[in-house]
């Protein structure tokens, strides 16, 4: 066997320098996208030199595959490759302090990918997927770029190892997305100077965010609601919510045990600041100045810095120290209503008697005697505090929104005098109070009537407890002595019951034989009953509340005084003013039943009749949800519940009645119906009138609600051509604000948002998409399914956002018979162009409600007055007394004014000065503008 040679050295080396080449030379493909870049940057870093860019400086490179790119602060200019993202083995790219343009490339499904700086440089743009696939993200920034406006994507949600966000000066827009309280390693999030809107998320309770930066929000809009989510952030180290617009209290911080630095000032923060903040000995720097804030003047350690303009607020006093205790007494009255914004306003200094709103005193100006509350939008409860001011002659509540019960407590007053709490949504039982005191409850559907342990309510014909089967009220009875005490009042209140429908039949009988008035009702009733005893009005006089008396006593801009399902009719009235249900009196047809119009007590109204034939699960559900919703929500753009009937098969709902119809009658069979074509400014404003009604479901009741069927047909318009939304069916109660509800399919094809019909799960998102469908056909005059049409015009909303890329076309996708001049067609683009972001596929990237109105309301032309001619009108002198005045009405009228009217106009000046409704900061549009020149 031949002797095997030793390999020489000499090769030995040539092999290793050849093979550890050739492993940390760049691969081809690397290669071809770091030679783009070297083209593209202005000056071409001079160490880029040879052909192997892992060779060149700032570029790492492991097994041929570019790692890192790390060019910060170079003075470079220029931009970046398209395909930057073939980059595969891509762990940092550092861009930062440069000044690099254009739109940047997609990022997406570099999997490997953990830190990307691009900060203060001047990229114009993000693509819509530029965080897909970025699973090991960790750090991203791209503050101080004027990008166009962008949403923060979903895409984003994957990213689970991400612990720093920031994305300040960047042109984000929209709201703050749930899931960045969901990611479990972020921990850093910044997001000033953008043009966020919408709340903080509920999602922040649970995540592990130390710092949160999210001042100086640039829109009008700005971010806004309450901040209470941040008592359960107990990581919390640094927050600025500064320059913003959040409400409500400042909440109790003691968890956040670590937080040193809170900035909440240029707010509109309401109550008093917590005991808690002081306690937090971790804290070095506040700034509460420039809000709302009530109460003792904060009193923080010496090692807290505070801001200089903590004064700038409604504080009882300038310097720390206790208030007076009738303030305390009120803040606490106050609280109770959630610290609304009217009376933290109206309530500043150190003495309720001089000059605080609301509220009088004695004469000399040291007890409190009378608490006018009326007609300010109020929600909340009646605080029990009120009994500590024991001065108190006259407690007004009504007109409001107020629920839970009357609190026993008011029955200790000593001076009281009168207790009135008409027209508010209040239930439970009346304490009893001396003879001495007169209690106004009417309009208050559930008075008497305990809530359910969920804290639902009791609805008329469902099968909810009757206000006997709470074992007599006492709920924290448990031995068997405890429950036999509670058969007595069991017995007596069945025996009362008893006589009350014995006493309301024999009325009822009166009242068929006069057919001139209907009396006041002031218990509740339950079961068969309803349909069969007496009528409960809202107004105060024991008669139907029309819209306009509604309008004139309320004293309200946006919210009325409609009876709310606390009426019921017999269905002997029903059939008398229908004439016996007549074919000539139908108005419309639904999948409910018939809708039929007739006249009681010289008030037209609209009667919808279930038909026998959708009695069922389904149609009793719908017919109690128009009732449940109807008697918790009042507004002048939501058509009114003026009552029902329950008797037998019998299931009847009586509506304020609309005379113009539907807007789809208008808008697609005007020619049919003998109507003129609606102009644009009609359009414009009935588009504003929803909004508004739509908005105050989703966001400003008492509760939020979801409408689902947002459609013409469900839209009606009055005489003056102001429209109301109806049909509240199908309506959702949403109880986690924006979270998605899961519930069966419902509502009309056309108008279906995509998430909805593909997930079952329903957000108010889904009915601004039935917005924007609605803006369509406004726009175009053309149906949301249009089977005439050929395949590709079909759905509205896909050919009209086709409209939308080419702009061009936007001229002939107008309806012609509007036929718009240059102004016109400005105004028609606009609108156009929130219909294509009402409509888009995400959810999470259509504007809420809010925005549309807010966008809607600058276009519609605002109202001026005619020129004042004396010899019009009445010729009224504004210098003559409320009499005077009164009776020269009458005069020109030729006519006695019957005492309602007397009544609401009456309560209609005494309100004036409380209930004049100030316009709400308008809301920047914060869209891309369409140019439509």
């Amino acid at each position: 066997m031949r002797e095997r040679k030793p390999i020489s050295p000499l090769y030995l080396f040539i092999f290793l320098f050849f093979f550890f080449s050739l492993s940390h030379s760049a691969t081809p493909g690397d290669t071809t996208v770091i030679q783009k870049l070297a083209g593209l940057l202005s000056p071409t870093p001079s160490t880029w030199t040879g052909s192997d860019p892992c060779q060149w400086s700032g570029i790492s490179c492991n097994g041929g595959q570019v790692q890192s790119i790390s060019l910060a602060s170079k003075s470079l200019s220029g931009s970046l490759p398209s395909d930057l993202n073939q980059l595969s083995s891509l762990i940092s790219l550092s861009l930062q302090n440069n000044t690099l343009s254009g739109p940047l490339p997609s990022l997406s499904n570099l999997s490997n990918l953990q830190e990307v700086y691009l900060d203060s440089n001047q990229f114009t743009s993000i693509p819509p997927n530029f965080f897909s696939g970025l699973t090991s993200l960790q750090t991203f920034s791209v503050n101080q770029n004027p990008l166009l406006p962008w949403v923060i994507p979903n895409d984003l949600s994957a990213a689970n190892s991400l612990t720093t966000f920031y994305a300040s000066n960047a042109s984000v827009t929209g709201s703050i997305p749930d899931f960045f309280g969901t990611l479990p390693s972020l921990q850093s999030l910044r997001l000033s100077y953008n043009n966020l809107t919408g709340g903080l998320p509920l999602s922040f309770a649970t995540s592990g965010i130390q710092n949160l930066w999210l001042n100086n929000q640039q829109s009008d809009a700005k971010l806004s609601g309450p901040i209470g989510v941040l008592g359960s952030m107990t990581q919390l180290l640094q927050v600025w919510l500064h320059s913003n617009s959040f409400s409500g209290p400042i909440p109790d911080l003691s968890k956040c045990t670590s937080l040193f630095d809170l900035q909440l000032r240029d707010n509109r923060l309401v109550g008093i600041v917590p005991n808690s903040l002081y306690s937090i000995s971790s804290l070095v720097n506040v700034s509460l100045g420039n809000n709302m804030l009530q109460g003792p003047y904060p009193s923080f350690s010496s090692r807290v810095t505070i801001d200089k303009s903590m004064g700038i607020n409604n504080f009882c006093n300038v310097n720390p120290g206790p208030c007076d205790p009738r303030v305390m007494v009120l803040l606490s009255v106050e609280e109770g209503f959630g610290y609304p914004s009217n009376l933290a306003n109206a309530w500043s200094g150190n003495d309720p008697c001089k000059a605080w709103s609301f509220v009088s005193c004695d004469t000399e100006g040291k007890s409190i005697t009378v608490l006018n509350l009326a007609n300010q939008h109020l929600v909340g409860t009646i605080s029990p505090a009120i009994a500590n001011l024991t001065s108190l002659k006259s407690l007004i509540l009504s007109n409001n929104n107020l629920t839970g019960s009357i609190p026993d407590s008011l029955t200790s007053l000593p001076q009281l005098q009168t207790l009135d709490v008409s027209n508010n949504n209040l239930s439970g039982n009346l304490p009893v109070f001396g003879g001495n005191v007169t209690v106004k409850t009417v309009g208050n559907l559930f008075i008497g009537i305990n809530l359910t342990p969920s804290g639902g309510q009791t609805t008329p014909g469902s099968n909810g407890p009757s206000p006997a089967s709470n074992s007599g009220g006492n709920t924290n009875s448990s031995s068997s002595s405890g429950g036999r005490r509670v058969w007595l009042p069991i017995v007596i209140v069945a025996v009362i019951l008893c006589l009350i429908v014995v006493l309301g039949l024999s009325y009822f009988k009166y009242r068929q034989s006069s057919q001139k008035k209907f009396k006041q009702i002031n218990s509740p009733l339950n079961g068969s009953e309803m349909g069969k005893i007496g009528l409960v009005g809202m107004n105060g006089n024991g008669g139907i509340t029309s819209e306009k008396h509604s309008e004139i006593s309320s004293g309200r801009s946006e919210m009325q005084l409609v009876g709310a399902g606390s009426m019921s009719f017999s269905i002997h009235d029903l059939r008398q003013v229908t004439n016996n249900f007549s074919g000539d009196n139908i108005l419309g047809r639904g999948g409910f039943g018939v809708v039929y119009k007739g006249e009681l007590g010289g008030t037209k109204i609209a009667v919808k009749r279930m038909e026998s034939a959708v009695i069922s699960n389904k149609g009793m559900g719908e017919f109690q949800a128009e009732i449940a919703v109807l008697t918790k929500v009042r507004h002048r753009h939501l058509v009114a519940l003026l009552g029902y009937c329950v008797e037998g098969n019998e299931k009847l709902l009586v509506y304020e009645y609309m005379p113009q119809g539907t807007l789809s009658q208008h808008l697609f069979e005007y020619k049919d119906n003998g109507y003129d074509a609606l102009s644009w400014k009609q359009r414009l404003i009935i588009a504003l009138d929803v909004a508004r009604g739509v908005e105050y479901l989703h966001s400003l009741a008492q509760e939020s609600f979801i409408h689902r069927d947002l459609k013409p047909s469900n839209v009606l318009l009055g005489d003056d051509m102001r429209a109301k939304v109806s049909d509240f069916g199908l309506v959702k109660h949403a109880p986690d604000g924006k979270f998605s509800v899961e519930t069966r399919l419902a509502g009309t094809f056309g108008y279906l948002a995509p998430e909805y019909c593909a997930t079952g799960r329903v957000t108010t998102k889904a009915d601004v998409y039935s917005f924007g469908v609605i803006l369509m056909e406004l726009v175009t005059g053309r149906k949301a399914l249009d089977d005439s049409q050929p395949d590709d015009r079909t759905h509205l909303v896909t050919w009209f956002r086709r409209v939308l890329i080419n702009k061009d076309n936007m001229m002939k996708a107008v309806d012609p018979i509007l036929n718009p001049d240059e102004e016109t067609f400005a105004s028609i683009c606009k609108v156009a162009e929130l219909a294509g972001h009402c409509t888009v596929r995400e959810p999470y990237q259509r504007p809420d409600m809010s925005h549309a109105v807010n966008i809607l309301s600058p276009l519609v032309e605002e109202w001026k007055p005619t020129q004042f001619d004396e010899e019009d009108g009445l010729g009224t002198d504004f210098q003559m007394s409320l009499p005077q005045a009164l009776q020269r009405w009458q005069d020109n009228e030729g006519t006695s004014m019957t005492s309602d009217m007397l009544y609401s106009h009456q309560r209609s000046l005494e309100n004036t000065q409380s209930s004049i409704p100030t316009k709400p900061a308008g809301f920047a549009d914060t869209f891309d503008s369409m140019d439509c020149r």
